[in-house]
C-alpha cells in the first residue's frame, strides 16, 4: 500500500507522515506542490491520493484512477474540494480528517474576545504609538448573547466553553444534539439573528447554505452585531458583509476564512497582487480581523490530520468501516 501525498508540509507534517508509516505499515511519497497536469503523474502506482483543499478538477481524478489511485483521504475536515461527482463515477472512495474540536472552538473564542473588545484596532493604533482611550471601549462577553449556527462538535464545544463566560447562549442546528440544549437554547434562524450580540458559525460548506449570510439575513440581525466564522468562506456572501460593515450594521467581524481563499491560504504571497476583492477590502477595515485559516493549526490537530489518511487507507484496504468515509 502506498499514499501519493500532494500538498504536503516538510517543516510540520513530514514526520507525522514517517511516524504513522512505521505504526500503520503503508508506505508513502510526497510533493510540496499542489495537483497540476504536469505532475499528476507521481501518483502513479499509488493507491491513494492526499490533499490539503487546492483545486481538484475532474479530469485530475481520471487521470489518478488510472493510475491505479482507488482513494482520497482528505487531511481536512472540509471536502468540498474534491469533484465527488467525477468520484463518484469512478468509484474513488473519499475521506476527510478528524481532528479534536479544541483547537477550532478556542480559536473561535479569542477572535470573539479579540472582536468584543475592538483588538485591531487597539494594535493597530499602538504600532502607532497612539495609546489614547477614545474609540476603544469594547463590550464584556459575559454580557452578551451569542447565537452558535451549527451544534457539531466544534459548535458544541464552543457552546461547552463559553457557557464559562456567562454568555446567554443560542444554537441552531438541522439536527439538534442534547448535549448542546444543556448549555443553550436551540432556536430558529430567525430568532437567532435576532438577539444575538455575536453569532458564530460552526457548518461544512455545502449548496443549500451557500451564502448562508447574506443581505436578507443581515437585515434581519441586530444592529451592530460582531460575525464570527471559522468554518468555510463561502457561508457569508462577501459583497452583502462589506456593505453591512460599510453602514454600520456589522459591528466587526473576525474571520479565519473567506470566500475564494484557494490559492492564497497557506501560501507566502508577499509583494503580489492577490485576485481577491473580498480579502483586500475586509483588511482595510479596523474592525474586521482576519487570519489566514489557521483556526485548526495545533500540533495535536496536525498529527491528527495526518494520521487519519493512514487510518482511512488501512480500513479502506482491510474493508473495515471508516467513520470519517463520505458517502459518495
Amino acid at each position: 500500500m502506498k499514499i501519493f501525498f500532494y500538498t504536503l508540509r516538510p517543516f510540520d507534517e513530514l514526520d507525522y507522515c514517517e511516524r504513522f508509516k512505521q505504526q500503520y505499515g503503508i508506505d508513502y511519497a510526497w510533493t510540496t506542490e499542489a495537483p497540476n497536469p504536469g505532475n499528476l503523474h507521481l501518483a502513479d502506482g499509488c493507491d491513494a491520493v492526499s490533499t490539503n483543499p487546492c483545486e481538484i478538477r475532474p479530469e485530475y481524478l481520471e487521470t489518478f484512477a488510472r493510475g491505479g489511485v482507488r482513494y482520497l483521504p482528505c487531511r481536512s475536515i472540509g471536502y468540498d474540494h474534491i469533484p465527488l461527482n467525477a468520484a463518484r463515477q469512478l468509484g474513488l472512495r473519499v475521506s476527510h480528517s478528524h481532528y479534536p474540536p479544541e483547537g477550532v472552538a478556542n480559536y473561535t473564542i479569542m477572535l470573539m474576545l479579540m472582536a468584543t473588545r475592538k483588538m485591531n484596532q487597539i494594535m493597530l493604533r499602538a504600532a502607532a504609538q497612539d495609546y489614547s482611550l477614545q474609540g476603544k471601549m469594547g463590550r464584556d462577553l459575559s454580557d452578551c448573547t451569542v447565537g452558535v449556527i451549527g451544534a457539531g462538535k466544534i459548535g458544541r464545544t464552543v457552546l461547552r466553553h463559553l457557557a464559562g463566560f456567562g454568555c446567554r447562549l443560542l444554537a441552531y442546528d438541522l439536527y439538534p444534539q442534547p448535549e448542546a440544549g444543556v448549555k443553550a437554547e436551540y432556536v430558529d434562524l430567525d430568532t437567532l439573528y435576532a438577539q444575538s450580540d455575536v453569532i458564530t458559525l460552526h457548518l461544512n460548506a455545502t449548496p443549500e447554505n451557500h451564502h448562508l449570510i447574506d443581505a436578507a439575513a443581515i437585515a434581519r440581525m441586530k444592529d451592530g452585531v460582531l460575525l464570527i466564522n471559522t468554518a468555510r468562506g463561502t457561508l457569508i456572501d462577501p459583497d452583502a458583509l462589506v456593505r453591512g460593515l460599510e453602514s454600520g450594521k456589522i459591528g466587526g467581524a473576525g474571520l479565519d476564512v473567506v470566500e475564494d481563499e484557494t490559492g492564497i491560504c497557506y501560501y507566502n504571497r508577499c509583494g503580489e497582487a492577490l485576485n481577491n476583492r473580498e480579502l483586500a477590502l475586509l483588511r482595510s477595515f479596523p474592525n474586521v480581523i482576519v487570519s489566514p485559516h489557521t483556526a485548526f493549526y495545533t500540533d495535536v490537530n496536525v498529527a491528527s490530520m495526518v494520521k487519519s489518511v493512514f487510518e482511512a487507507v488501512d480500513h479502506f484496504a482491510a474493508g473495515v468501516p471508516e467513520p470519517n468515509e463520505v458517502r459518495l
